[in-house]
């Protein structure tokens, strides 16, 4: 049984949580993984330039439901006084957002070539200097996510987490791989744990886990404060449960058949189309959908007419069709 994570002045639930995914952790989403449990979930990243300059679309992002507290705001930038200014005289005054989580791990190109996300990592005194005038200035919790370092031959989560404490963070998430990595090779776990022997503030663990065996070796090799679970999560908010359970020694796993997916991808659908509209909910449900029928009977042909369709009663209807006749496949 794991200790319950405080992070600050709040208090978690659990210690698993929903990572922040561009394009993908939207006001929806969020609901979705914390109706399975989520102790914790990240808002998608915000730029805080966007924010300075009022950015309709950044505004969007930022759009919460106070069901799914604690929720915690993940921005980017590398300007002190702009990402300082936003936080002052915008997010303090936010009642919805419960924790300010700082960017300093994005390896998108279009990210890094302006010096945010995981170019931070090289500008060590920069990133401290961030923190701290944001930590001067909040009245909620600040985090930062960080990665193992740039490359191979820069590996300083380390010391940098260490800055990253002396100058007020509350906690830091570790990704167990460098910029150069993007998303590919494996995680090293041995760099979580030697950020966590480092430091006395909380660190979570992030990076392939896609069951709650991951978890659980995560856990046991690092010994993080709590697991941030990110790609493992697509069309299959099931993992948030079931790596809660193991965690907590509980047992009672849930295997979610053929007709459990698409069910919860018709959910998830309605869902969409309630908080947007009709035709963006069936174009953004493309990408999700793939994810949710992935491993299943003819998936490949059933994504290509997903790809295709725009009208939501024929979405429903060709999910519907398929189910029924999952078995015999009779479409």
């Amino acid at each position: 049984m794991m200790e319950k994570l405080k992070i600050g002045n709040v208090e978690l639930k659990n210690n698993v949580v929903l990572a922040p995914m561009a394009g993908v952790t939207d006001m929806t989403f969020r609901s979705i993984c914390k109706e399975f449990g989520a102790g914790l979930v990240y808002t998608e990243m915000v730029s805080a330039k966007g924010l300075y300059y009022n950015d309709v679309k950044t505004e969007t992002l930022m759009k919460i439901n106070v069901k799914n507290k604690p929720v915690a705001i993940q921005i980017f930038g590398s300007d002190p006084d702009v990402m300082a200014y936003v936080v002052e005289n915008d997010i303090n005054k936010r009642n919805e957002i419960d924790i300010i989580d700082i960017n300093m791990g994005c390896p998108a190109p279009k990210i890094v070539k302006n010096g945010d996300g995981s170019a931070l990592m090289k500008n060590t005194k920069l990133a401290g200097q961030i923190v701290n005038k944001i930590k001067k200035i909040s009245n909620k919790p600040v985090t930062i996510k960080i990665r193992a370092g740039w490359d191979a031959n820069n590996i300083n989560a380390v010391e940098f987490a260490k800055v990253l404490e002396f100058n007020g963070a509350d906690l830091i998430a570790v990704h167990g791989r460098t910029r150069e990595q993007f998303y590919t090779g494996k995680a090293d776990y041995n760099i979580i744990k030697e950020v966590k022997n480092n430091i006395k503030i909380p660190v979570i663990g992030n990076g392939d886990i896609y069951n709650p065996q991951d978890a659980l070796e995560m856990v046991n090799t690092t010994n993080c404060n709590g697991v941030m679970i990110a790609r493992g999560i697509l069309g299959n908010p099931w993992l948030i449960y079931n790596t809660n359970s193991m965690l907590n020694n509980k047992g009672d796993f849930y295997n979610p058949t053929p007709r459990d997916k698409i069910e919860m991808l018709i959910k998830h659908i309605n869902m969409l189309k309630d908080e947007l509209n009709e035709k963006t909910a069936v174009l953004e449900m493309r990408k999700h959908s793939g994810w949710y029928i992935k491993g299943m009977i003819k998936s490949s042909e059933i994504r290509n007419k997903i790809n295709k369709i725009t009208k939501y009663e024929e979405l429903i209807n060709l999910l519907n069709r398929y189910i029924d006749n999952y078995e015999t496949y009779n479409m």
